[in-house]
């Protein structure tokens, strides 16, 4: 597999105009199927940022709104930029009973930069596709005086090792592209904390950033087949898989998951939650 932050620069040298409709495929199963972020987590982000009741914050791709509803929902003010329409509308549907969320059909990279407003920059699982370039100096400026960073990460949801061993086989079968670009390698807890740390070490080599905090948390979920697939549709290497090889490569998941479980129909997978967090230089 790819070095960590070499995957990462490959992430943000997408470029723009493709950026603005990548998920639109998968929008849906996104909304539906992405996990939501442990409120335990959510709250020991405020408390370290020490947001106050009347906090300003700018959301950085909010995507179908997963982040936002846990922010908004605790009456913050939010300013959210996401360049998918298709997010965009989920985002308005999820969040329409918060009159305190504004969300605005646009990049961050074309945003048109408010200097010194905001409390906190949140990014939920999305400033990976910023160009760390802009990003950060855009976030900071953005930030009032010892404003913070807020970067929230799920990391890939895995199943057991002795399943995901089982599925190799079948990659290997119907899909063996995705075994260079994601599946080739099992990452676990150890592999996701380092995940976490490199996050940071980014934050902080931008120069814009200190205090970093990293914490995590280790997260079970229990997904039915179909919500399982619906979850694999919305990562991005299977978004360009031919559908015809897709069709295939889930037929055959399906079967062995199935036989796994004797004819039940769901599948546990692990991962970690958790957040950087950086106080302006």
């Amino acid at each position: 597999m790819k070095d960590f932050k070499e995957v990462l620069k490959s992430c943000s040298d997408t470029s723009l105009e493709q950026r603005k409709t990548w998920y639109s495929p998968a929008a849906e199963a996104y909304n539906k199927a992405r996990p939501r972020y442990p409120q335990q987590l959510i709250q020991r982000a405020v408390e370290l940022t020490q947001l106050q009741d009347n906090a300003n914050i700018l959301e950085v791709g909010c995507g179908p709104g997963i982040a936002t509803v846990a922010f908004a929902k605790l009456g913050y003010k939010m300013l959210c930029v996401e360049p998918n329409p298709d997010f965009c509308l989920l985002t308005r549907q999820n969040c329409q009973e918060y009159s305190n969320v504004q969300i605005l059909n646009t990049s961050f990279e074309e945003w048109q930069l408010e200097s010194n407003k905001f409390d906190a920059v949140l990014a939920a699982t999305s400033f990976h596709w910023i160009p760390p370039e802009v990003g950060y100096s855009k976030a900071a400026s953005s930030l009032k005086d010892n404003g913070y960073l807020i970067l929230l990460w799920n990391m890939r949801l895995e199943p057991s090792y002795e399943l995901y061993q089982k599925f190799i086989k079948i990659y290997e079968q119907y899909a063996p592209s995705l075994l260079e670009k994601y599946e080739g390698e099992y990452e676990g807890k150890e592999k996701q904390e380092e995940h976490l740390k490199s996050f940071g070490e980014i934050v902080l080599e931008s120069g814009q950033f200190q205090d970093l905090v990293t914490e995590y948390i280790p997260c079970e979920l229990t997904y039915s087949v179909d919500d399982y697939f619906a979850l694999l549709n919305s990562y991005s290497p299977y978004l360009m898989l031919e559908p015809q090889v897709k069709d295939a490569l889930f037929a055959a998941l399906r079967e062995k998951i199935e036989d796994e479980h004797l004819g039940g129909a769901s599948i546990q997978l692990s991962f970690l939650s958790g957040f950087n967090i950086a106080r302006r230089a």
